[in-house]
């Protein structure tokens, strides 16, 4: 019996509308994603058990690093303006030109104000080894605020509706961050936010 040639055909997939769906998700996913704001320092978060999340906005977040210096910051570059603003005039400090542009790009302020204006006048690369060295002074100025508090008030000032939320590395002395909690309350800050990683063994026990 005699065979039978099937006829090769080629098959030929129109992928137009796959590209057009894979463009539309990589539009979604980029519009609604959050940009995480760089830190000076790393910091290794100790475990808990807790799921309520920091909020995105309003927040002034104070960064603890291992060795206890201390950082603030603000997602929102209106804040931060306000915020340096009122601190460099209290101080008799001034950024101008090229000083004002590197804190408009820096993430969360770590320089004391005796350093301030130089810390500012480093190029970007240096001003990133340079401030894992700095932070902003607890102790207090003449018996008066301590640069921490005066940047606490600048924030509160700035936007009456701004919570703080602390993220501390599991390392940092307790000294340290019992000296910086004394002096929030001291201010009459008694809430805020304690940042940390989800500990799923814990969670599972409960």
């Amino acid at each position: 019996m005699g065979k039978i040639k099937i006829e090769k055909k080629d098959i030929w997939i129109d992928m137009t509308p796959m590209s057009d769906v894979m463009t539309l998700l990589l539009c979604f996913f980029m519009l609604t994603s959050t940009f995480l704001t760089p830190e000076p320092v790393k910091v290794n978060t100790p475990g808990s058990v807790s799921e309520v999340k920091v909020p995105e906005n309003d927040v002034l977040n104070i960064l603890v690093s291992p060795e206890g210096h201390i950082y603030v910051g603000s997602e929102n570059k209106n804040t931060m303006l306000e915020m340096m603003q009122t601190v460099t005039d209290k101080f008799g400090v001034s950024l101008t030109g090229e000083k004002l542009k590197h804190f408009r790009e820096d993430a969360m302020i770590g320089a004391p104000m005796a350093l301030f204006e130089s810390y500012y006048a480093l190029d970007t690369e240096k001003m990133s080894e340079e401030i894992q060295k700095l932070s902003i002074p607890l102790d207090s100025i003449d018996g008066g605020k301590s640069e921490f508090q005066e940047w606490v008030t600048a924030a509160r000032d700035a936007n009456p509706d701004i919570r703080l939320a602390i993220k501390a590395d599991a390392k940092t002395s307790y000294a340290v961050i019992k000296k910086m909690m004394s002096e929030l309350q001291d201010m009459n800050e008694n809430r805020y936010q304690l940042i940390t990683n989800l500990d799923t063994k814990k969670q599972a026990e409960i």
